[in-house]
Order: C-alpha cells, then structure tokens, then sequence
C-alpha cells in the first residue's frame, strides 16, 4: 500500500445547490460505471488515488476547478450514487465530513458484515491512515474529511481532507492499498503485493509487509514522505487562466466538437448523433474514463466540460448537463444488451482528439473559448449560485 499524493486547494465556503449536487451524482456514477466496465475496480481506484485526476473528475462535473470543496462534494455524490448499488458494482464509500467521518469505524463494520471482508482490519487502517496526516506529518492540517472506498475484494482508496487556518488552504490527501502501474495498461497485472484471495486481511500474518509499510511511513521524516508522491499545488486566484490549461488539448477537443469535418467524423465513432456542445462535454468526459496520467496534469482545462458553480470559466450549462448524463445513461445501460458496442463509442471517441491533438496540434484561443461559452449560456440554461453576481467584471 502508498500514500499516494496530496493537493492543496485555497479554502473557500458555501455549499454545492441542490440543482447541482443532484446532476453531480448522476454523472459521477455513470463515470464510475464506465470505468468498472471497460478496466475494473483496481483502476478505478487507482485513479482516485491520483490527486490530479480526482481534480479533473470534480472539474468534470461542474464544480469549482480548484477549491477545496471539490472534494467534499466529489465524495459525497459518489457515496449517494454507489452505496445505492453496492451489491451490483461491488463498491462501498464510507465517511465523508464531519460526523460522516466519524462514522466511518461503524460504516466499514457493516461493509465487512455484507461483503465477508475483515471488518476489524478496515477500521485499524483507516484510523491509522487519518492518524499519519493528521498526527505524524508535521504540515499544519487537521483532519475535518476522511472517507474510505473499498471494493468487494479488500482493495481500497482513501481521501482525506485537512484545514489550515493559519495559510488559508486545505490540503488532501490520497492512500491506495495496492501499486497499480497505469490506469489503462493491464492493470490487474499491477498490483504490488501478494494477493490472498477474495478476502484481503491487513492483520493477517501474510500481511506483514502492508503493516510494516504504515509503520515506517509513521516514522518517517514527513519531506522524505512527501517527496516521494504526486503533489498538486491550485494557484490562489479563482478565475481560470490560460496558463492553467494545456491549450493544444482543449484545441484538440473543440476543434472535433466544432470543425465540420471532424466533427461529423467523431458522430460516426459514436454511433449518436451529437450537437458540438454535447459533443465537447462528452469528449472531456471520455478522457476522464479512458486517459492515461499524463493527461492530468491540468485539471483546470476539464472545467471546459461543463463549466463552474461559481461561473469560472463558465456558467453550468444545464441543458448539456441532463443531456450528457441521459447520453451516457443510456449507453451504459445498453452495454447490457449490445455487448458494449455504444459505450466502445467513447473510447474510440478519446482515441479520435488524441489524434487531432497530435497530428493537427491545434491551439485554443482560450479568451475566445471563454467568451463563446458565456455567450452560449443563456441558451442552455448556464446557471452559477448567483444569478445576480456579476462575475465577469
């Protein structure tokens, strides 16, 4: 197992609407489920551990791309649309913020109780995990989220969040319990460490190694620690900048969502035809499932998807919001019958602007980019938490 990465993210207040907290569930679940079905539960998990992805997923879905509410309203769609079906996707979240976290010890017990995992071995790694950031790595953060994924075989992602009044951040950090190499590339050939069957027991004698590595990680110098994993570090400002986002990528994807040619090509790799706003949103959303680490590394330019809560760099489009979660609810639940054919349509989709990007190199205007995304929101019922803040004085 590895403490795998942190961020840190400006503190901001408020809370997530109603109207988006509802959507974010949604499309959130239909992002789980397309990654279980195409790679399974080792690299969607391996994914959450990834501090870069886990940003780009909540840029995704419509949340502020940088603060630190990202991760509590992350956690909390996924809780409310996995938990559901559990026994189906052999998923479990438990924890979250506040008295959520609190619960986490009873949560994992009932887990345990359904799934036959070692309920005992769950709860003796979450307090120590929380333990280690909380206690052991001198950084100034405290614990206020702690929220603990497991799958129905014992592997299992952590993401906990920790507040500092004094610099004004939070910080999160991710676990994972097993080394997968890469999200896509064989990753039940990744995992590091013995595999003890269905059942995976962290204080069991096999197990050894697993509790020595927590051991050590505790009595570790904390910048030798982290140094050794992915850190990501959001700029203060709120606003997105061109320099937070990897223009040939966004170029790539609005040049298939917008040329012609392009676009009508990328229609036929879905099987669906699409108008180029969709067709952008859910572009981004394919590279969420099927992209590689490396794409990650400006999770800014994922809020091109579906825009921001607070309007940066965009108003919500809402229209393209429900439109997007029907087009993907509808090709998962056709996976069932046609053996994948539709949902096959994304990947292919991600492939097609990987090719654009690196044969064409297309470059985004990003202040253009910006100002035909606001002028696009009134007709698709972009929405912020304030209709009345003008936010882009």
């Amino acid at each position: 197992m590895k403490r795998s990465g942190f961020a840190d993210l400006p503190l901001h207040g408020g809370r997530v609407p109603a109207w988006l907290a509802g959507r974010m569930t949604q499309l959130g679940t239909a992002i789980v489920e397309s990654i279980l079905l195409h790679y399974g539960h080792a690299a969607f998990l391996s994914r959450l551990s990834d501090p870069y992805w886990f940003q780009a997923l909540g840029s995704v879905m419509g949340m502020d791309w940088h603060s630190s509410g990202i991760t509590t309203s992350v956690v909390g769609a996924l809780k409310r649309g996995l938990n559901p079906r559990a026994a189906e996707l052999g998923l479990y979240v438990c924890g979250g913020r506040g008295r959520h976290s609190r619960n986490t010890p009873a949560e994992l017990r009932a887990v345990a109780e359904k799934s036959g995992l070692d309920g005992d071995a769950l709860v003796r790694t979450s307090r120590l995990t929380a333990k280690i950031d909380n206690n052991c790595i001198a950084d100034g953060f405290q614990i206020y989220l702690h929220s603990f994924i497991v799958a129905a075989n014992g592997e299992w992602s952590i993401v906990q969040q920790g507040l500092n009044d004094r610099s004004g951040l939070a910080r999160r950090y991710h676990w994972h319990s097993a080394n997968v190499r890469d999200f896509v590339a064989d990753p039940h050939y990744g995992i590091a460490g013995a595999h003890q069957g269905t059942i995976m027991n962290l204080v069991d004698s096999h197990a050894a190694r697993a509790q020595e590595a927590l051991v050590t990680m505790a009595h570790a110098n904390p910048e030798a620690t982290l140094r050794d994993v992915r850190h990501l570090e959001m700029p203060r400002h709120h606003d997105v900048r061109a320099e937070d986002v990897d223009l040939k990528r966004l170029g790539a994807v609005l040049a298939v969502a917008y040329e012609r040619d392009l676009k009508n090509f990328a229609d036929l790799l879905l099987v669906e035809n699409l108008g180029p706003r969709t067709l952008q949103t859910m572009a981004m959303i394919a590279e969420v499932v099927h992209g590689t680490p490396v794409r990650f590394s400006d999770p800014a330019r994922f809020s091109f998807a579906l825009g921001g809560k607070d309007g940066h760099p965009f108003p919500v489009p809402l229209k393209t919001y429900d439109e997007s979660i029907a087009l993907l609810r509808r090709s998962l639940d056709r996976a069932k019958l046609d053996g994948g054919v539709k949902i096959e349509g994304f990947r292919r989709l991600d492939r097609f602007v990987k090719l654009v990007e690196h044969q064409m190199q297309p470059k985004a205007d990003f202040e253009a980019a910006v100002q035909h995304e606001r002028a696009l929101s009134p007709s698709l019922d972009g929405r912020t938490v304030s209709r009345q803040l003008n936010l882009w004085d």
